[in-house]
């Protein structure tokens, strides 16, 4: 049972992916060449839209009234058609009135009606734009409830993911629940299980969203349980940052715990495990036990009296000398093939004391044993674990028998890796114990505090891990498809303002600019008037970019954005060919859908209106492979420079911002305020928008790093080459009919 889609075509079939991710009982797919959408179906292939949402809506049970229901597809039908406004805000207003007193279309639940609907509208620019004017506040409020739902948004983030992946034969499973054996409603418990010795990074935060996310489907609960069973390394201050960090996420468990509360009960049950004649004590040396498990050799003490094991067991718990020289391990196989089965350790002696515990205890069980166990008795029913433990699930499953204590199901989805990018606790620490980077929440670490002050959001984030599915596929991942969604999450929110890079800006004379500078009243954001408004100086000196000032011919019409057309005078050249400075004389009644360069531009600073001393701060990845291998050392792969910073002169309307907040400086790219400087400057982290070229690693061969400015990058294979420039496109400042500016005023 598939569903196949391509993200070419137009109208989207909305529909069809929405009710598919909401019945969460076929499988969806991106497929470029594909024509418009199709669903196959036990031998039966459906190709229109409609066909495919009545289709599945009776294989999810949403079928509903066919009568009432015949009435919304047929508006869904022909809604696409109408395009004089008056007619489709018609069209609305009756949509509106049958809402007032009702949260769905037909009955009390969603049906086919409700989606079929819902994805004609959102398939129509014109139609969702009149629908969000707010005159049809029943109508409104019913089509975003259905956006809202987590099958929805990652039906939506599926799509921004296949098309920033290029859609390469883009897979997503869009049936999490086809992966849950045994699942029933309002049975189902998950836990997520972190080791309070780090900080979360993306890879954790996959398994917390997944865990709660099919808790919440099957109307289940989660558990978050840390697994504190290694004193060394294990601290209350991370319990407090992983909470913290999962709130961030929208992630709350519905039951906290530990594994040290449960320490009694295990430790019992390796008593057991002794007696039975299921574990023994061992003191081979550690590296010769390793060489004895690789080559199938048993143990010298594989046969030991249960009296003898139990005696040495009793010594490690108390932490004696001649405890300490021991271990307990469970007696499955000397020579299985699977060499997790290989008589693994299940407790080992620490005599430091155990962050919630105390001293009380010597011995500690290894994750192997105590999660089964555990899981068993807080009442888990499914175990999700990535990929890298499946060939531990057959040890997982030989506990759980051994024991007799109660099975739970186990669920493998693959582990989230990144290129340039190092998930291991150990090598993270590594750079943090260098000084490499500054802390667990640098902007250049996968953390989840270090990516959200690099200005990923929680929704991208929670989205991004949803259109990832439970696929099971080993792959390292792209950056620019989860920067890509962030950027869709951003961009209607993100209030815009200039800059102008210190060193490089270039003082312009306006001939017949204001005699006095002059203030006006502008949006943050012209086509979201909710983000906020913003004072716009304008005086007869201003500056541009050195950039935009090289490429200015003589006597050429260029724009100054928010102002107006003007033309240029006069350029000065320095020695070096650098631009000292311009001349230019207004044209306020000039087209400026007629000039070839729009640009920023800022009124020269005075006491009165001064402006905002900035640190423009870009990132390079840690390191400069992009798959490190086992025997590769990670200090052998790090590049000199990662951190690039570049002063500049700002809007001063970014001083009432807040630290946290994302904002866009026009023509440069998407920030994050990062707070003040012990200098007194402001600091903006750049935040990556998606693009290839931006986020390729820019410790190339030949690179320098070099103060105030970003190093530079041989572009990717497969990647055009871009200019020098920092400045890119963007779209039409006023749309594409554009307004002619009617002023006396010489703003």
């Amino acid at each position: 049972m598939s569903l196949t889609l391509s993200t070419k075509t137009s109208p989207f079939p909305f529909a069809a992916l929405a009710v598919a991710s909401y019945i969460q009982k076929v499988e969806f797919n991106f497929h470029e060449t594909a024509i418009g959408a199709s669903l196959d179906l036990d031998g039966a292939q459906y190709t229109t839209e409609e066909e495919i949402v009545k289709v599945l809506a009776e294989l999810g049970g949403l079928d509903g009234d066919s009568t009432n229901a015949a009435t919304y597809f047929a508006l869904a039908k022909t809604l696409p058609t109408i395009t004089a406004v008056p007619d489709i805000l018609t069209a609305l207003d009756s949509l509106d009135n049958h809402l007032v007193y009702r949260t769905f279309l037909v009955g009390h639940d969603i049906t086919a009606a409700d989606w079929m609907l819902w994805g004609t509208i959102r398939a129509s620019v014109k139609t969702l734009g009149l629908l969000k004017n707010g005159q049809h506040v029943h109508a409104l409020r019913w089509f975003s409830h259905l956006e809202s739902l987590e099958s929805t948004q990652a039906a939506l983030s599926s799509i921004v993911t296949a098309k920033a992946n290029k859609a390469r034969n883009t897979k997503t499973a869009a049936s999490f629940s086809l992966g849950l054996q045994n699942a029933k409603e309002g049975e189902v418990v998950t836990r997520f299980p972190p080791e309070p010795s780090g900080y979360l990074h993306i890879g954790h935060a996959k398994a917390a969203v997944l865990n709660q996310y099919f808790a919440k489907m099957y109307k289940g609960k989660m558990i978050i349980r840390f697994d504190d069973t290694n004193p060394t390394r294990e601290r209350t201050e991370f319990e407090e940052t992983i909470l913290e960090d999962l709130n961030l996420m929208g992630i709350k468990g519905d039951t906290i715990s530990h594994t040290s509360d449960y320490f009694d009960q295990i430790y019992n049950l390796a008593i057991k495990m002794i007696e039975t004649g299921k574990a023994y004590t061992d003191d081979t040396e550690q590296a010769q036990m390793r060489e004895e498990r690789g080559k199938g050799i048993a143990s010298v003490h594989r046969d030991d009296s249960v009296e003898n094991n139990l005696k040495h067991f009793a010594e490690m718990k108390v932490g004696t000398v001649e405890g300490l020289r021991w271990c307990l391990r469970a007696k499955i196989s000397v020579d299985d093939q699977n060499k997790t089965l290989r008589d693994p350790v299940i407790y080992r002696c620490n005599v430091i004391p155990h962050h919630r515990t105390g001293e009380k205890w010597k011995i500690y069980p290894t994750y192997d044993f105590a999660c089964p166990i555990v899981d068993s008795l807080e009442g888990v029913t499914h175990a999700l674990r990535t990929m890298e433990y499946r060939e531990r699930n057959a040890q997982y499953f030989w506990m759980i028998e051994a024991l007799g204590v109660r099975p739970v199901h186990i669920w493998d989805f693959s582990r989230l890796n990144f290129i340039y990018t190092l998930l291991s606790k150990r090598k993270l620490h590594w750079f943090v114990d260098n000084k490499i980077v500054k802390g667990w929440d640098d902007p250049r670490f996968p953390t989840v505090r270090g990516i959200r002050r690099r200005g990923m959001t929680v929704e991208a984030l929670t989205q991004f891990m949803l259109s990832q599915g439970p696929s099971q596929s080993l792959v390292s991942l792209e950056w620019d498809s989860i920067w890509a969604l962030n950027k869709k999450v951003i961009d209607p929110i993100a209030p815009r303002f200039w800059a102008v890079v210190r060193e490089k800006y270039v003082p312009v004379t306006i001939t017949d600019g204001p005699v006095k500078p002059e203030v006006k009243t502008l949006p943050r954001h012209k086509k979201n008037p909710e983000v906020g408004e913003k004072q716009t100086v304008y005086s007869s000196t201003i500056l541009v970019e050195q950039e935009d000032a090289a490429l200015f011919e003589d006597q050429e019409e260029i724009t100054l954005m928010d102002w107006g057309n003007a033309f240029v005078r006069s350029k000065t050249v320095g020695p070096n060919g650098e631009v000292t400075s311009l001349t230019m004389s207004l044209n306020l009644d000039g087209d400026f859908r007629k000039t070839k360069k729009k640009i920023t531009w800022l009124a020269q600073p005075t006491d009165t209106y001064p402006m905002a001393d900035v640190t423009l701060l870009d990132y390079d990845y840690l390191i400069t492979k992009k798959k490190l291998e086992e025997e590769d050392d990670v200090k052998d792969f790090v590049p000199s420079v990662t951190e690039f910073r570049e002063e500049a002169l700002a809007d001063a309307n970014v001083k009432t911002l807040k630290k946290g907040e994302i904002i866009q400086f026009e023509r440069k790219g998407y920030f994050i305020f990062d707070g003040t400087a012990e200098d007194g400057k402001l600091e903006f982290i750049k935040i990556p928008d998606g693009r290839a070229a931006g986020l390729a690693s820019k410790a190339g061969k030949d690179a320098v790093a070099v103060e105030g400015a970003v190093a530079a990058t041989p572009a990717p294979s497969g990647v055009e080459p871009q200019s020098t420039s920092k400045m890119y496109k963007v779209e039409k400042v006023y749309g594409e009919d554009g307004v002619s500016p009617v002023s006396s005023s010489k703003m």
